[in-house]
């Protein structure tokens, strides 16, 4: 039995089911969204270590627009989460054809807003790292890369439309594997396009492996050229072999009015949050330009190795986003409850555990990362702050991905941007100028701990309303 079938099942029995097949269904479909955001987070490890093996100012030309470059990603996510969630509740109340309608016109008004957004980051693609408060020396290289980052947006976004529907219908099988190849591609891409024609030994035997040597720019076109591939194959996947939904232009193209309505109920309090929550990261980035080219390399790594912890949580996030929402549209009140406290249960063991690992070899792995000593240093001294935050971290996240399967977002994103403003900003620039990047991640560790808590409360008083 596959786990889509299993999950309908579970969704749709009659019989009560046990609390163990409840839980081996969520770790079923957490597993493999886990794989696949751990595999997203092996292409940042990837593309920092290659490009960091050239030195700070390479990993900072990429540092400085990174958080732009995540503003871009979080509204794409957010606007095709507004048609995958109808999705998933078109499943979990067995209308499956309608549920293919919603693709076929989120499709068309996923590619439009990709084209969109690339006009966009195109215009401002020069002056950007000048208004982050980039150093000359990091400027173009850093225009470049978000310059060819905006040029993927329109296929980026019809890929995680894609994706987002496979997931919301129960098959996270799929996306999972596509990961692991886009991945094993950047590696290859990479290889070839940053580096220079060299001398490589292998085995014992010398010889001359052939490179672009685009340095910054390599790793840009490295990763967006297997984004690219991925995508291409999953439009031909979802056009000629999926079952369950099925890509085709046999109909309405444009979201009716109906579509169109639930996207943005669902999708526009998702679009604003992740716009403030990136713009919070910019103005992170902005505190943290000034503090010079070690510390902005340092906050780039501690970032994307932190993300090793918190991948994991999105991807149970995910997974509770489907069954809630399933379980929404089948109207079952007493599955809602019980994947929302099996969601939190898993989320929160599994950050935790992760956690311990991270401070325990933080300097291991920064020795991997890049050979500049100061760079290690520092990293390692706010992962280890870092650590302490996680386990609310993946309460925050946990409890959102439940109320996004819920169709409840205005609220949670309010929570989550008067947390990050309220908190997070002030605190930062407060002790930034005194403690550096420390206080930067202390500030950071403080914010997160305190979501944690407000969304679970929330989360308390939904379940209890509405059982």
């Amino acid at each position: 039995m596959t786990t889509q079938e299993r999950l309908e099942l579970t969704i749709h029995s009659t019989d009560s089911v046990r609390l163990g097949e409840q839980v081996r269904l969520a770790f079923m479909l957490s597993l493999p969204a886990i794989l696949s955001n751990l595999t997203n987070i092996i292409m940042d490890y990837i593309d920092t270590a290659m490009v960091g093996s050239l030195g700070a100012h390479a990993t900072a030309s990429i540092g400085l627009v990174a958080t732009s470059t995540w503003m871009l990603g979080g509204i794409c996510s957010a606007m095709t989460s507004g048609f995958s969630v109808q999705v998933a509740h078109l499943f979990g109340a067995r209308k499956k054809k309608e549920a293919n309608d919603v693709m076929r016109q989120a499709f068309t008004a996923a590619f439009i807003f990709g084209c969109f957004l690339m006009v966009v980051g195109i215009s401002i693609s020069r002056q950007l790292p000048v208004w982050l408060g980039g150093n000359a020396d990091i400027v173009e290289d850093a225009s470049i890369y978000f310059l060819v980052f905006v040029c993927s947006l329109p296929l980026m976004v019809v890929y995680m439309l894609l994706v987002g529907m496979l997931r919301c219908s129960g098959d996270m099988k799929l996306p999972s594997i596509l990961s692991v190849i886009i991945c094993a591609f950047d590696v290859v891409f990479n290889f070839f396009f940053i580096f220079p024609t060299r001398e490589i030994s292998l085995l014992g035997v010398q010889f001359t492996c052939p490179g672009l040597g685009l340095g910054v720019l390599g790793a840009a076109l490295g990763t967006c050229t297997a984004w690219h591939l991925g995508a291409f194959y999953l439009i031909y996947y979802m056009c000629r072999k999926s079952k369950a939904l099925r890509l085709n232009f046999k109909g309405r193209l444009l979201p009716d009015n109906r579509v169109l309505s639930k996207a943005l109920k669902i999708g526009s309090p998702i679009g604003l949050e992740r716009i403030i929550s990136s713009a919070a990261q910019i103005t992170s980035t902005v505190i943290v330009a000034p503090l010079g080219t070690v510390a902005i390399a340092a906050n780039t790594m501690g970032i994307i190795i932190e993300s090793l912890c918190y991948m994991p949580g999105y991807g149970i996030g995910e997974a509770a986003t489907t069954l809630i929402g399933q379980s929404v549209g089948a109207q079952r009140h007493d599955l809602i409850r019980r994947f929302a406290l099996i969601a939190l249960g898993l989320g929160v063991g599994i950050m935790s555990m992760l956690a311990i690992v991270m401070y325990i070899t933080a300097p291991d792995i920064m020795s991997l990362m890049t050979p500049d000593i100061d760079v290690q240093q520092l990293t390692t001294r706010v992962l280890r702050i870092e650590a302490f935050a996680e386990p609310m971290f993946a309460t925050s996240i946990i409890c959102y991905g439940i109320f996004v399967g819920m169709g409840d977002t205005l609220i949670p994103s309010i929570m989550q941007l008067g947390s990050i403003w309220l908190v997070r900003i002030p605190f930062a620039a407060l002790v930034a100028t005194q403690w550096g990047l420390t206080g930067v991640w202390i500030a950071m560790a403080v914010e997160l701990t305190v979501r944690g808590i407000v969304m679970l409360s929330r989360l308390i008083k939904k379940i209890k309303k509405d059982s």
